[in-house]
């Protein structure tokens, strides 16, 4: 009986010690005591593709002065070191230093999610189809309604409707992305809606609501999931869930530009991310491990090494998180939804001239 006992223990103590891979996590770089810290170079075995940064880049270049001049030792020293054939084991060559994000788990496994640019249908005046309302920022200041006081129309008469959908988890998804297109029926006209403001009030995840309630297993939890939950439940159930979340997030419309992010660049699917720019400046350049993953959402077993920019942020993105930008409409939604993966993570910065070798 004891050594049973002995036994039983060893076992709870290797699985307490037990590190998690099926989401992309990895632990080859010792653990990190800070967010961003300093590692000699990169190594990395995965495959790489920076074919999107350039477009990025040049994004960046034609839209902004101000970030190209913040960044400019960096750019310039990452486009000599692309045409010379990209090679890791060179960046500091090129007086390009790496700071190694930390994970939140402080080995390295930086979390990624998705986010799109959802495309909803919407009219301009309300009809029994066309009935839920997206709103223009109310003059509310830091007393402002919220969610579920909304939706019983506290808002209601002020001029605020900027247009109505059929779909309240339409227009829910649409403030999730903190943006999106808008196409109106009645004119066939697109818009872009921009993010407008928030009422205040704090964010509160309805896939850790379906979690919690046992409606959706955690492992299978995407936006996929949330979109076949509110197909199989009433209209009324749907409500209540999303009154769960009492932030609400209002937009601004404007012409049908390209998507643009925080930092007012139009993003490029793929070669951005929404940051936490008190570690992450808008602007800046990561080389990351991206994790791949299936048509079902499930982590390939292979990361691949891309460049990335920092153009956007996002309230639930902080520190050791970041948000991948997948595009725009349904098939954008579905990839970006499944994403929440790890990878590691490199911000590159210009090392001081007497640190710089010849190549």
């Amino acid at each position: 009986m004891k050594k049973a006992l002995v036994v039983m223990a060893c076992v709870a103590a290797l699985a307490g010690c037990m590190r998690p891979t099926d989401r992309g996590q990895q632990y080859v770089d010792g653990r990190f005591e800070s967010i961003l810290t300093p590692v000699p170079q990169v190594v990395s075995e995965s495959p790489r593709d920076f074919s999107l940064f350039n477009e990025q880049l040049a994004e960046v270049t034609a839209n902004s002065p101000s970030l190209v001049a913040e960044h400019q030792a960096v750019y310039q020293r990452l486009r000599a070191w692309l045409d010379a054939g990209g090679e890791i084991e060179a960046l500091a060559d090129y007086g390009l230093g790496v700071n190694q994000m930390a994970g939140g788990d402080d080995f390295g496994n930086v979390m990624f999610t998705g986010y799109f640019s959802p495309v909803i249908e919407m009219r301009h005046q309300p009809d029994a189809l066309f009935r839920y309302p997206v709103y223009a920022k109310p003059p509310c200041g830091d007393d402002c309604p919220d969610r579920a006081a909304i939706y019983a129309g506290a808002l209601d008469g002020q001029g605020l409707e900027l247009g109505y959908s059929a779909s309240l988890i339409d227009s829910f998804i649409m403030e999730v992305q903190g943006s999106g297109f808008v196409h109106f029926g009645d004119n066939d006209q697109l818009e872009y809606f921009a993010y407008g403001g928030k009422n205040g009030h704090p964010y509160v995840s309805i896939g850790k609501v379906l979690i919690e309630r046992g409606e959706v297993p955690r492992e299978e939890m995407s936006l996929k999931a949330i979109q076949e939950w509110v197909a199989a439940h009433s209209k009324d159930e749907v409500r209540e869930l999303l009154e769960q979340n009492p932030s609400y997030v209002f937009f601004t419309p404007k012409a049908a530009d390209p998507v643009s992010g925080t930092a007012g660049i139009p993003l490029k699917a793929g070669a951005s991310v929404a940051a936490d720019r008190r570690y992450l400046p808008m602007g800046s350049v990561l080389l990351a491990e991206v994790p791949q993953l299936d048509e079902q959402g499930k982590w390939t077993g292979e990361h691949v090494l891309k460049l990335l920019m920092a153009l956007d942020t996002g309230g639930a993105v902080k520190e050791n998180h970041l948000d991948l930008y997948h595009g725009m409409g349904r098939k954008a939604g579905e990839q970006a939804g499944h994403y929440k993966h790890f990878g590691r993570v490199w911000k590159l910065d210009a090392l001081a001239p007497q640190m710089v070798s010849q190549p």
